[in-house]
């Protein structure tokens, strides 16, 4: 099994997303923008993961390569491909598959909680009745036809969807380590700017290790319910 992962910036790698993929016996690839990395064949991949980044859906004169990108996380969703989408990630399989990505009311970076959304359908992905999850975003999206709200927070209505059995994008961060949330803070410090939904560097970096531990076996069950879902 291969799983492929497209990468943004080179600050927001898979985390945890890695040891769970090899664990699970997935080789793994990746398509880094950055470095003007080339798409694989889809009917190459098995599983498809959309990583974060700081710019919009919609910057494709700065970032041609975004139209690519789109085409492509269409292809892999209308192949029944296994997808998860995180942050930009999710923006992006929203966009592809004809929902509107804008601006959110408000920033949300730090540690925040979300809430699930009951489904009637029980063949859908259930996240905790709460969970303390990492925000680092501005910007929302509406729903794709068809797509089952998961998740949402006082700050951001659509916080995660499903779309069929194959397609889970979530606006936050369940693959973030310490090392990983370090990353991002010096690379990003910039937007820590006063804010109702914006922490400070100070309260982002002292989380516990029990958190980073509680939000990475979310992700594993997110994972593992994509994979049993491939072919």
């Amino acid at each position: 099994m291969r799983a492929h992962y497209l990468q943004h910036v080179e600050f927001e790698g898979l985390g945890s997303i890695e040891a769970w993929l090899k664990s699970a016996g997935y080789e793994i690839t990746s398509t880094q923008f950055f470095a003007f990395g080339a798409l694989p064949d889809i009917e190459d991949v098995d599983l498809l993961v959309v990583m974060g980044g700081p710019m919009s859906v919609k910057d494709e004169e700065e970032y041609p390569w975004l139209v690519e990108e789109k085409e492509f996380i269409r292809s892999a969703i209308e192949s029944k491909k296994p997808v998860l989408g995180i942050c930009l990630g999710a923006q992006l399989i929203a966009d592809a598959m004809g929902g509107e990505v804008f601006p959110n009311s408000v920033k949300e970076i730090g540690w925040f909680p979300v809430q699930a959304v009951e489904s009637e359908s029980a063949s859908v992905f259930q996240f905790p009745r709460e969970v303390e999850v990492f925000h680092w975003h501005s910007e929302t999206f509406s729903l794709p036809e068809d797509a089952v709200q998961l998740a949402k927070s006082n700050g951001c209505v659509n916080q995660a969807f499903q779309m069929g059995g194959n397609v889970i994008g979530m606006q936050f961060h369940l693959e973030t380590t310490q090392a990983s949330a370090q990353s991002i803070v010096e690379n990003c410090r910039d937007e820590l700017i006063e804010g109702e939904y914006i922490q400070s560097e100070a309260e982002i970096l002292s989380a516990p290790q029990e958190r980073y531990l509680s939000i990475n076996s979310l992700m594993g069950q997110v994972l593992e319910y994509l994979h049993a879902n491939n072919g």
